[in-house]
């Protein structure tokens, strides 16, 4: 390539400030692009050209091409479809240019190609799927351009095991730790390229207290407990709307918490109120609407702060706990056609929350009240009996617990001070992590697709989203919640809906927001 010979093709075929041969071409100095020569050309040079950008269909007047080079030239853009029409080019070298941009589909087309050199240029990253096509490459020379080795090299760190081909890459200008490293030494497996973000979505009028997801005939629904409008409100998907809508509600006045139970084709609700007795809600089979069938423990819950469903010995229970000093926290276990107190636990103590949980394979209860640390009881022959409290755990609203990497993890909401992340080691929880608090009422962990999410609501400021760091084994700050800001949020849920993930917030002041939950590729 570049080697000049006296003979000339015909007028025409050999442009201004080139020089040509039988089946080769040598430019240099300012020829326009797209340019002319004879169609049988095999190898054509551009050398310390003006050419300022190659743009789609610059060489279709010369499809016979098998050599393509640049050296020294001073364009710095490449278009999509630049070489279209080249389908026999095997060897395409762009060299010692100032390439700062290359665009996704600029070698689209070039099924022959065997050799490519972008060296040496200013390139400090390549699109995903730049190579996509070619699949006769056997030899890519990446050398001597400026690679950011952040996110946007990750594509081309996994893409280099899998083709049969060199690959020369060069090494790394940034960031400052990586700088100098070599390209082929990094690991994929240390970047972080995946983010998440929760945008709002919908919003479902009057406040509430409690959101509970459940699946009832293979469709996921929700129920929401809504005080002041004095119902347990239950929502279904609608496919048309593409919107979550209202299915049914269960007059409910001064309802705290709406505990959903399916058993085959059988939905129960249980509705806990501060006033006028809880109650049990009942479908028999699907086509029947919701019927109150049952008066829970009159004299044990006077005042009822939130309910949780629980498995014991292969049969479903509910624990409700109460907040009155008169009343008790009770365990309902089901008995015939109803649910009935089983046991009465932690009398007096103005219990505010009850979490279910299993520690060393047995079934636990933790119960956080107003007036001392949270109890932990353990499941023992046929009753819960008291196991231990939770250290330096004073004046805790609410506990919730995840599991990750084989740990049992604990959330604790403080409305004051600092709510608290604890860890299982045996035989009690130890404080792991101090987050500040500002008027929380909840600390809710998540699971949501790949990632552990424990969210923060505050009364005073934006809820806190926090994603669990496996590296760290500690939460760290995601994103805050809002815009719509969340009014005293009360409990967090999230449900799985036609492939598209929900995160519900319930609030007591304010309206409950749907927010949508993305992941954001940060490698494309």
């Amino acid at each position: 390539a570049g080697v000049v010979v006296a003979w000339r093709p015909p007028k025409g075929k050999c442009p201004l400030r080139c020089s040509c041969s039988k089946d080769s071409a040598l430019c240099e100095g300012s020829p326009d692009l797209p340019v002319s020569f004879s169609p049988n050309l095999l190898s054509l040079s551009f050398v310390r050209t003006g050419v300022t950008q190659l743009k789609a269909g610059s060489f279709l007047r010369i499809p016979s091409l098998h050599l393509l080079l640049f050296t020294s030239n001073s364009f710095s853009v490449i278009e999509d479809d630049a070489f279209a029409g080249l389908s026999h080019l095997q060897y395409l070298f762009i060299e010692d240019n100032e390439i700062g941009s290359i665009s996704k589909n600029a070698l689209r087309g070039l099924r022959s190609l065997t050799h490519l050199s972008l060296a040496n240029n200013h390139l400090e990253a390549l699109p995903r799927f730049l190579f996509r096509g070619l699949e006769t490459l056997t030899h890519v020379d990446l050398r001597g351009n400026p690679f950011q080795c952040d996110c946007r090299v990750l594509w081309l760190l996994q893409w280099m095991p899998t083709v049969n081909a060199s690959v020369g890459t060069g090494a790394c200008a940034g960031p400052a730790a990586l700088s100098h490293m070599q390209l082929r030494h990094l690991d994929p497996e240390t970047f972080k390229c995946r983010a998440i973000e929760l945008s709002w979505f919908q919003t479902v009028g009057e406040s509430a207290l409690s959101v509970e997801p459940f699946s009832y005939e293979g469709e996921p629904h929700i129920v929401l407990a809504q005080p002041f409008a004095g119902r347990c409100l239950i929502l279904s998907w609608d496919y048309s709307l593409q919107r979550f809508r209202p299915e049914e509600e269960l007059p409910a006045p001064s309802v705290v918490s709406c505990k959903p139970l399916v058993l085959g084709p059988s939905l129960f609700v249980l509705a806990a109120r501060l006033w006028g007795g809880s109650q049990l809600w009942a479908r028999p089979s699907p086509g029947l609407r919701l019927a109150p069938t049952q008066t829970l423990a009159p004299r044990r819950l006077l005042r009822p702060n939130d309910a949780e469903l629980l498995w014991l010995e292969g049969q479903p229970c509910f624990v409700v706990a109460d907040a009155s000093k008169a009343g008790s926290t009770t365990l309902l276990c089901r008995d015939g056609p109803g649910f009935y107190p089983h046991q009465s636990l932690h009398a007096w103590h103005r219990d505010t929350d009850a979490e279910a949980l299993e520690l060393d394979g047995r079934p636990h209860l933790l119960l956080a009240s107003a007036s001392q640390r949270p109890v932990l009881f353990h499941w023992t022959g046929g009753r819960f009996e008291r196991r231990t409290d939770i250290p330096e755990a004073e004046d805790v609203y609410a506990t919730r617990h995840f599991q990750a990497g084989g740990d049992v993890f604990l959330c604790l909401t403080r409305y004051i001070g600092d709510s608290m992340v604890m860890r299982w080691d045996g035989s009690m929880f130890r404080l792991l992590q101090q987050l500040p608090s500002r008027g929380a009422h909840v600390f809710q962990p998540l699971l949501i697709a790949r990632d552990q999410l424990a969210i923060l609501g505050s009364d005073f400021a934006f809820s806190q989203v926090l994603r669990l760091e496996p590296d760290k084994g500690l939460l760290e700050p995601l994103q805050e919640l809002g815009p719509p800001a969340l009014v005293a949020p009360r409990a967090f849920a999230h449900i799985t809906m036609a492939g598209r993930r929900f995160l519900f917030a319930a609030c007591f002041k304010g309206p409950t927001q749907i927010y949508q939950h993305h992941e954001i590729d940060l490698s494309a």
